[in-house]
């Protein structure tokens, strides 16, 4: 089945969960994406650009010494070495392309770490938009090199005072300001979170990963990998490279989510692993919430792994079985590089 269906829905969970004065401008951008999608010159100049500017594809990279080390062969996908330096450019490309196809001339976006700010920044500059992007102050303090990177391109970063300051909170002005200014402004979400079209359209631009590491893998090995190993914070880079092994059940996935101090004091950001059904950022997934149903604050030393929620099709392939979801904890991640 090929999901998500009609209404924006992986199994139960996802949909678009909004206010009515969003509604008309969530199905224009569904509409516009499914016409986008299946426009061989909008597929072609989306695959110009990441080819040309974005030096894809990707190096896939035997790393020699941990192989050693753990007695596995290990194959690192190097989304490092895109422009901008992370993952985040494939689906900012794309999403510019389609605000242009809009008529839209400013986009709205939201950051934590700074990657999805930086990619947003250079991709609006790269087609002549404006670009405002939300940040919460905790990762303004901790992430200043980036948000530099942003102002240097032209972007205006606005700090976020409230709640816990990360990007929760961020998400939330975002989407106040596109509310705003929804007649000429875009949304450009950096997760496969949020409301329908979002996750499909995210997890579509991203899929690009996998797409690669399967045909690199075969190139070098001769078969598929045994194993698939993400980070999973919203999701986009997880389920970038799982989407194109999802029907390969030979091949094991793993995401993996920030535990934070560990899961037990509830100082985490391991939605998949210790959360609960609910709705955050206009989508029904996984999240963490107190008995109240109210959101609890997300914690990882990761600036961009501290998120209380999931992409829905995380949500879905968790309850599936197809793959498998773990967590890390601050200390254990700080030890493999001791």
């Amino acid at each position: 089945m090929s999901l998500p269906d009609a209404r924006g829905y992986f199994g139960r969970y996802g949909g678009a969960f909004v206010p009515e004065t969003l509604m008309a401008a969530l199905e224009e951008l569904n509409r516009a994406y499914l016409a986008a999608r299946d426009d061989e010159g909008f597929r072609r100049e989306w695959e110009y650009q990441l080819r040309q500017y974005v030096g894809r594809p990707s190096l896939l990279y035997e790393a020699a010494a941990l192989s050693r080390h753990l007695g596995v062969k290990v194959y690192l996908k190097r989304e490092d070495l895109n422009h901008t330096g992370s993952h985040k450019i494939n689906n900012t490309i794309g999403q510019i392309l389609l605000a242009r196809r809009m008529g839209k001339t400013r986009v709205v976006a939201e950051t934590g770490a700074g990657q999805h700010g930086v990619a947003a920044a250079t991709a609006a500059a790269l087609f002549g938009l404006s670009c405002t992007v939300y940040m919460g102050e905790e990762d303004v303090a901790r992430q200043s090199l980036n948000v530099f990177r942003m102002r240097l391109l032209g972007a205006q970063v606005v700090p976020v005072s409230s709640g816990s300051r990360t990007l929760k909170d961020a998400m939330n002005e975002a989407i106040r300001d596109w509310v705003t200014n929804v007649r000429d402004s875009y949304y450009l979400i950096g997760s496969v979170a949020g409301p329908h079209p979002y996750p499909m359209m995210v997890r579509d631009f991203q899929s690009v990963i996998g797409r690669e590491t399967k045909e690199q893998i075969l190139e070098r090995e001769g078969r598929l990998p045994d194993q698939v190993i993400a980070c999973v914070g919203g999701g986009s880079n997880a389920m970038g490279i799982f989407y194109p092994f999802l029907s390969d059940p030979e091949v094991r996935l793993t995401g993996v989510e920030a535990g934070g101090l560990g899961l037990a004091g509830g100082r985490h950001a391991a939605t998949l692993c210790a959360g609960r059904p609910g709705v955050l950022h206009g989508s029904y997934s996984y999240i963490l919430q107190d008995a109240d149903g109210q959101i609890t604050p997300a914690h990882s030393l990761s600036a961009g792994l501290d998120y209380p929620g999931v992409g829905p099709e995380h949500a879905y392939l968790k309850d599936s079985g197809r793959v498998e979801y773990v967590s890390v904890t601050d200390a254990e991640a700080l030890s493999a590089f001791a």
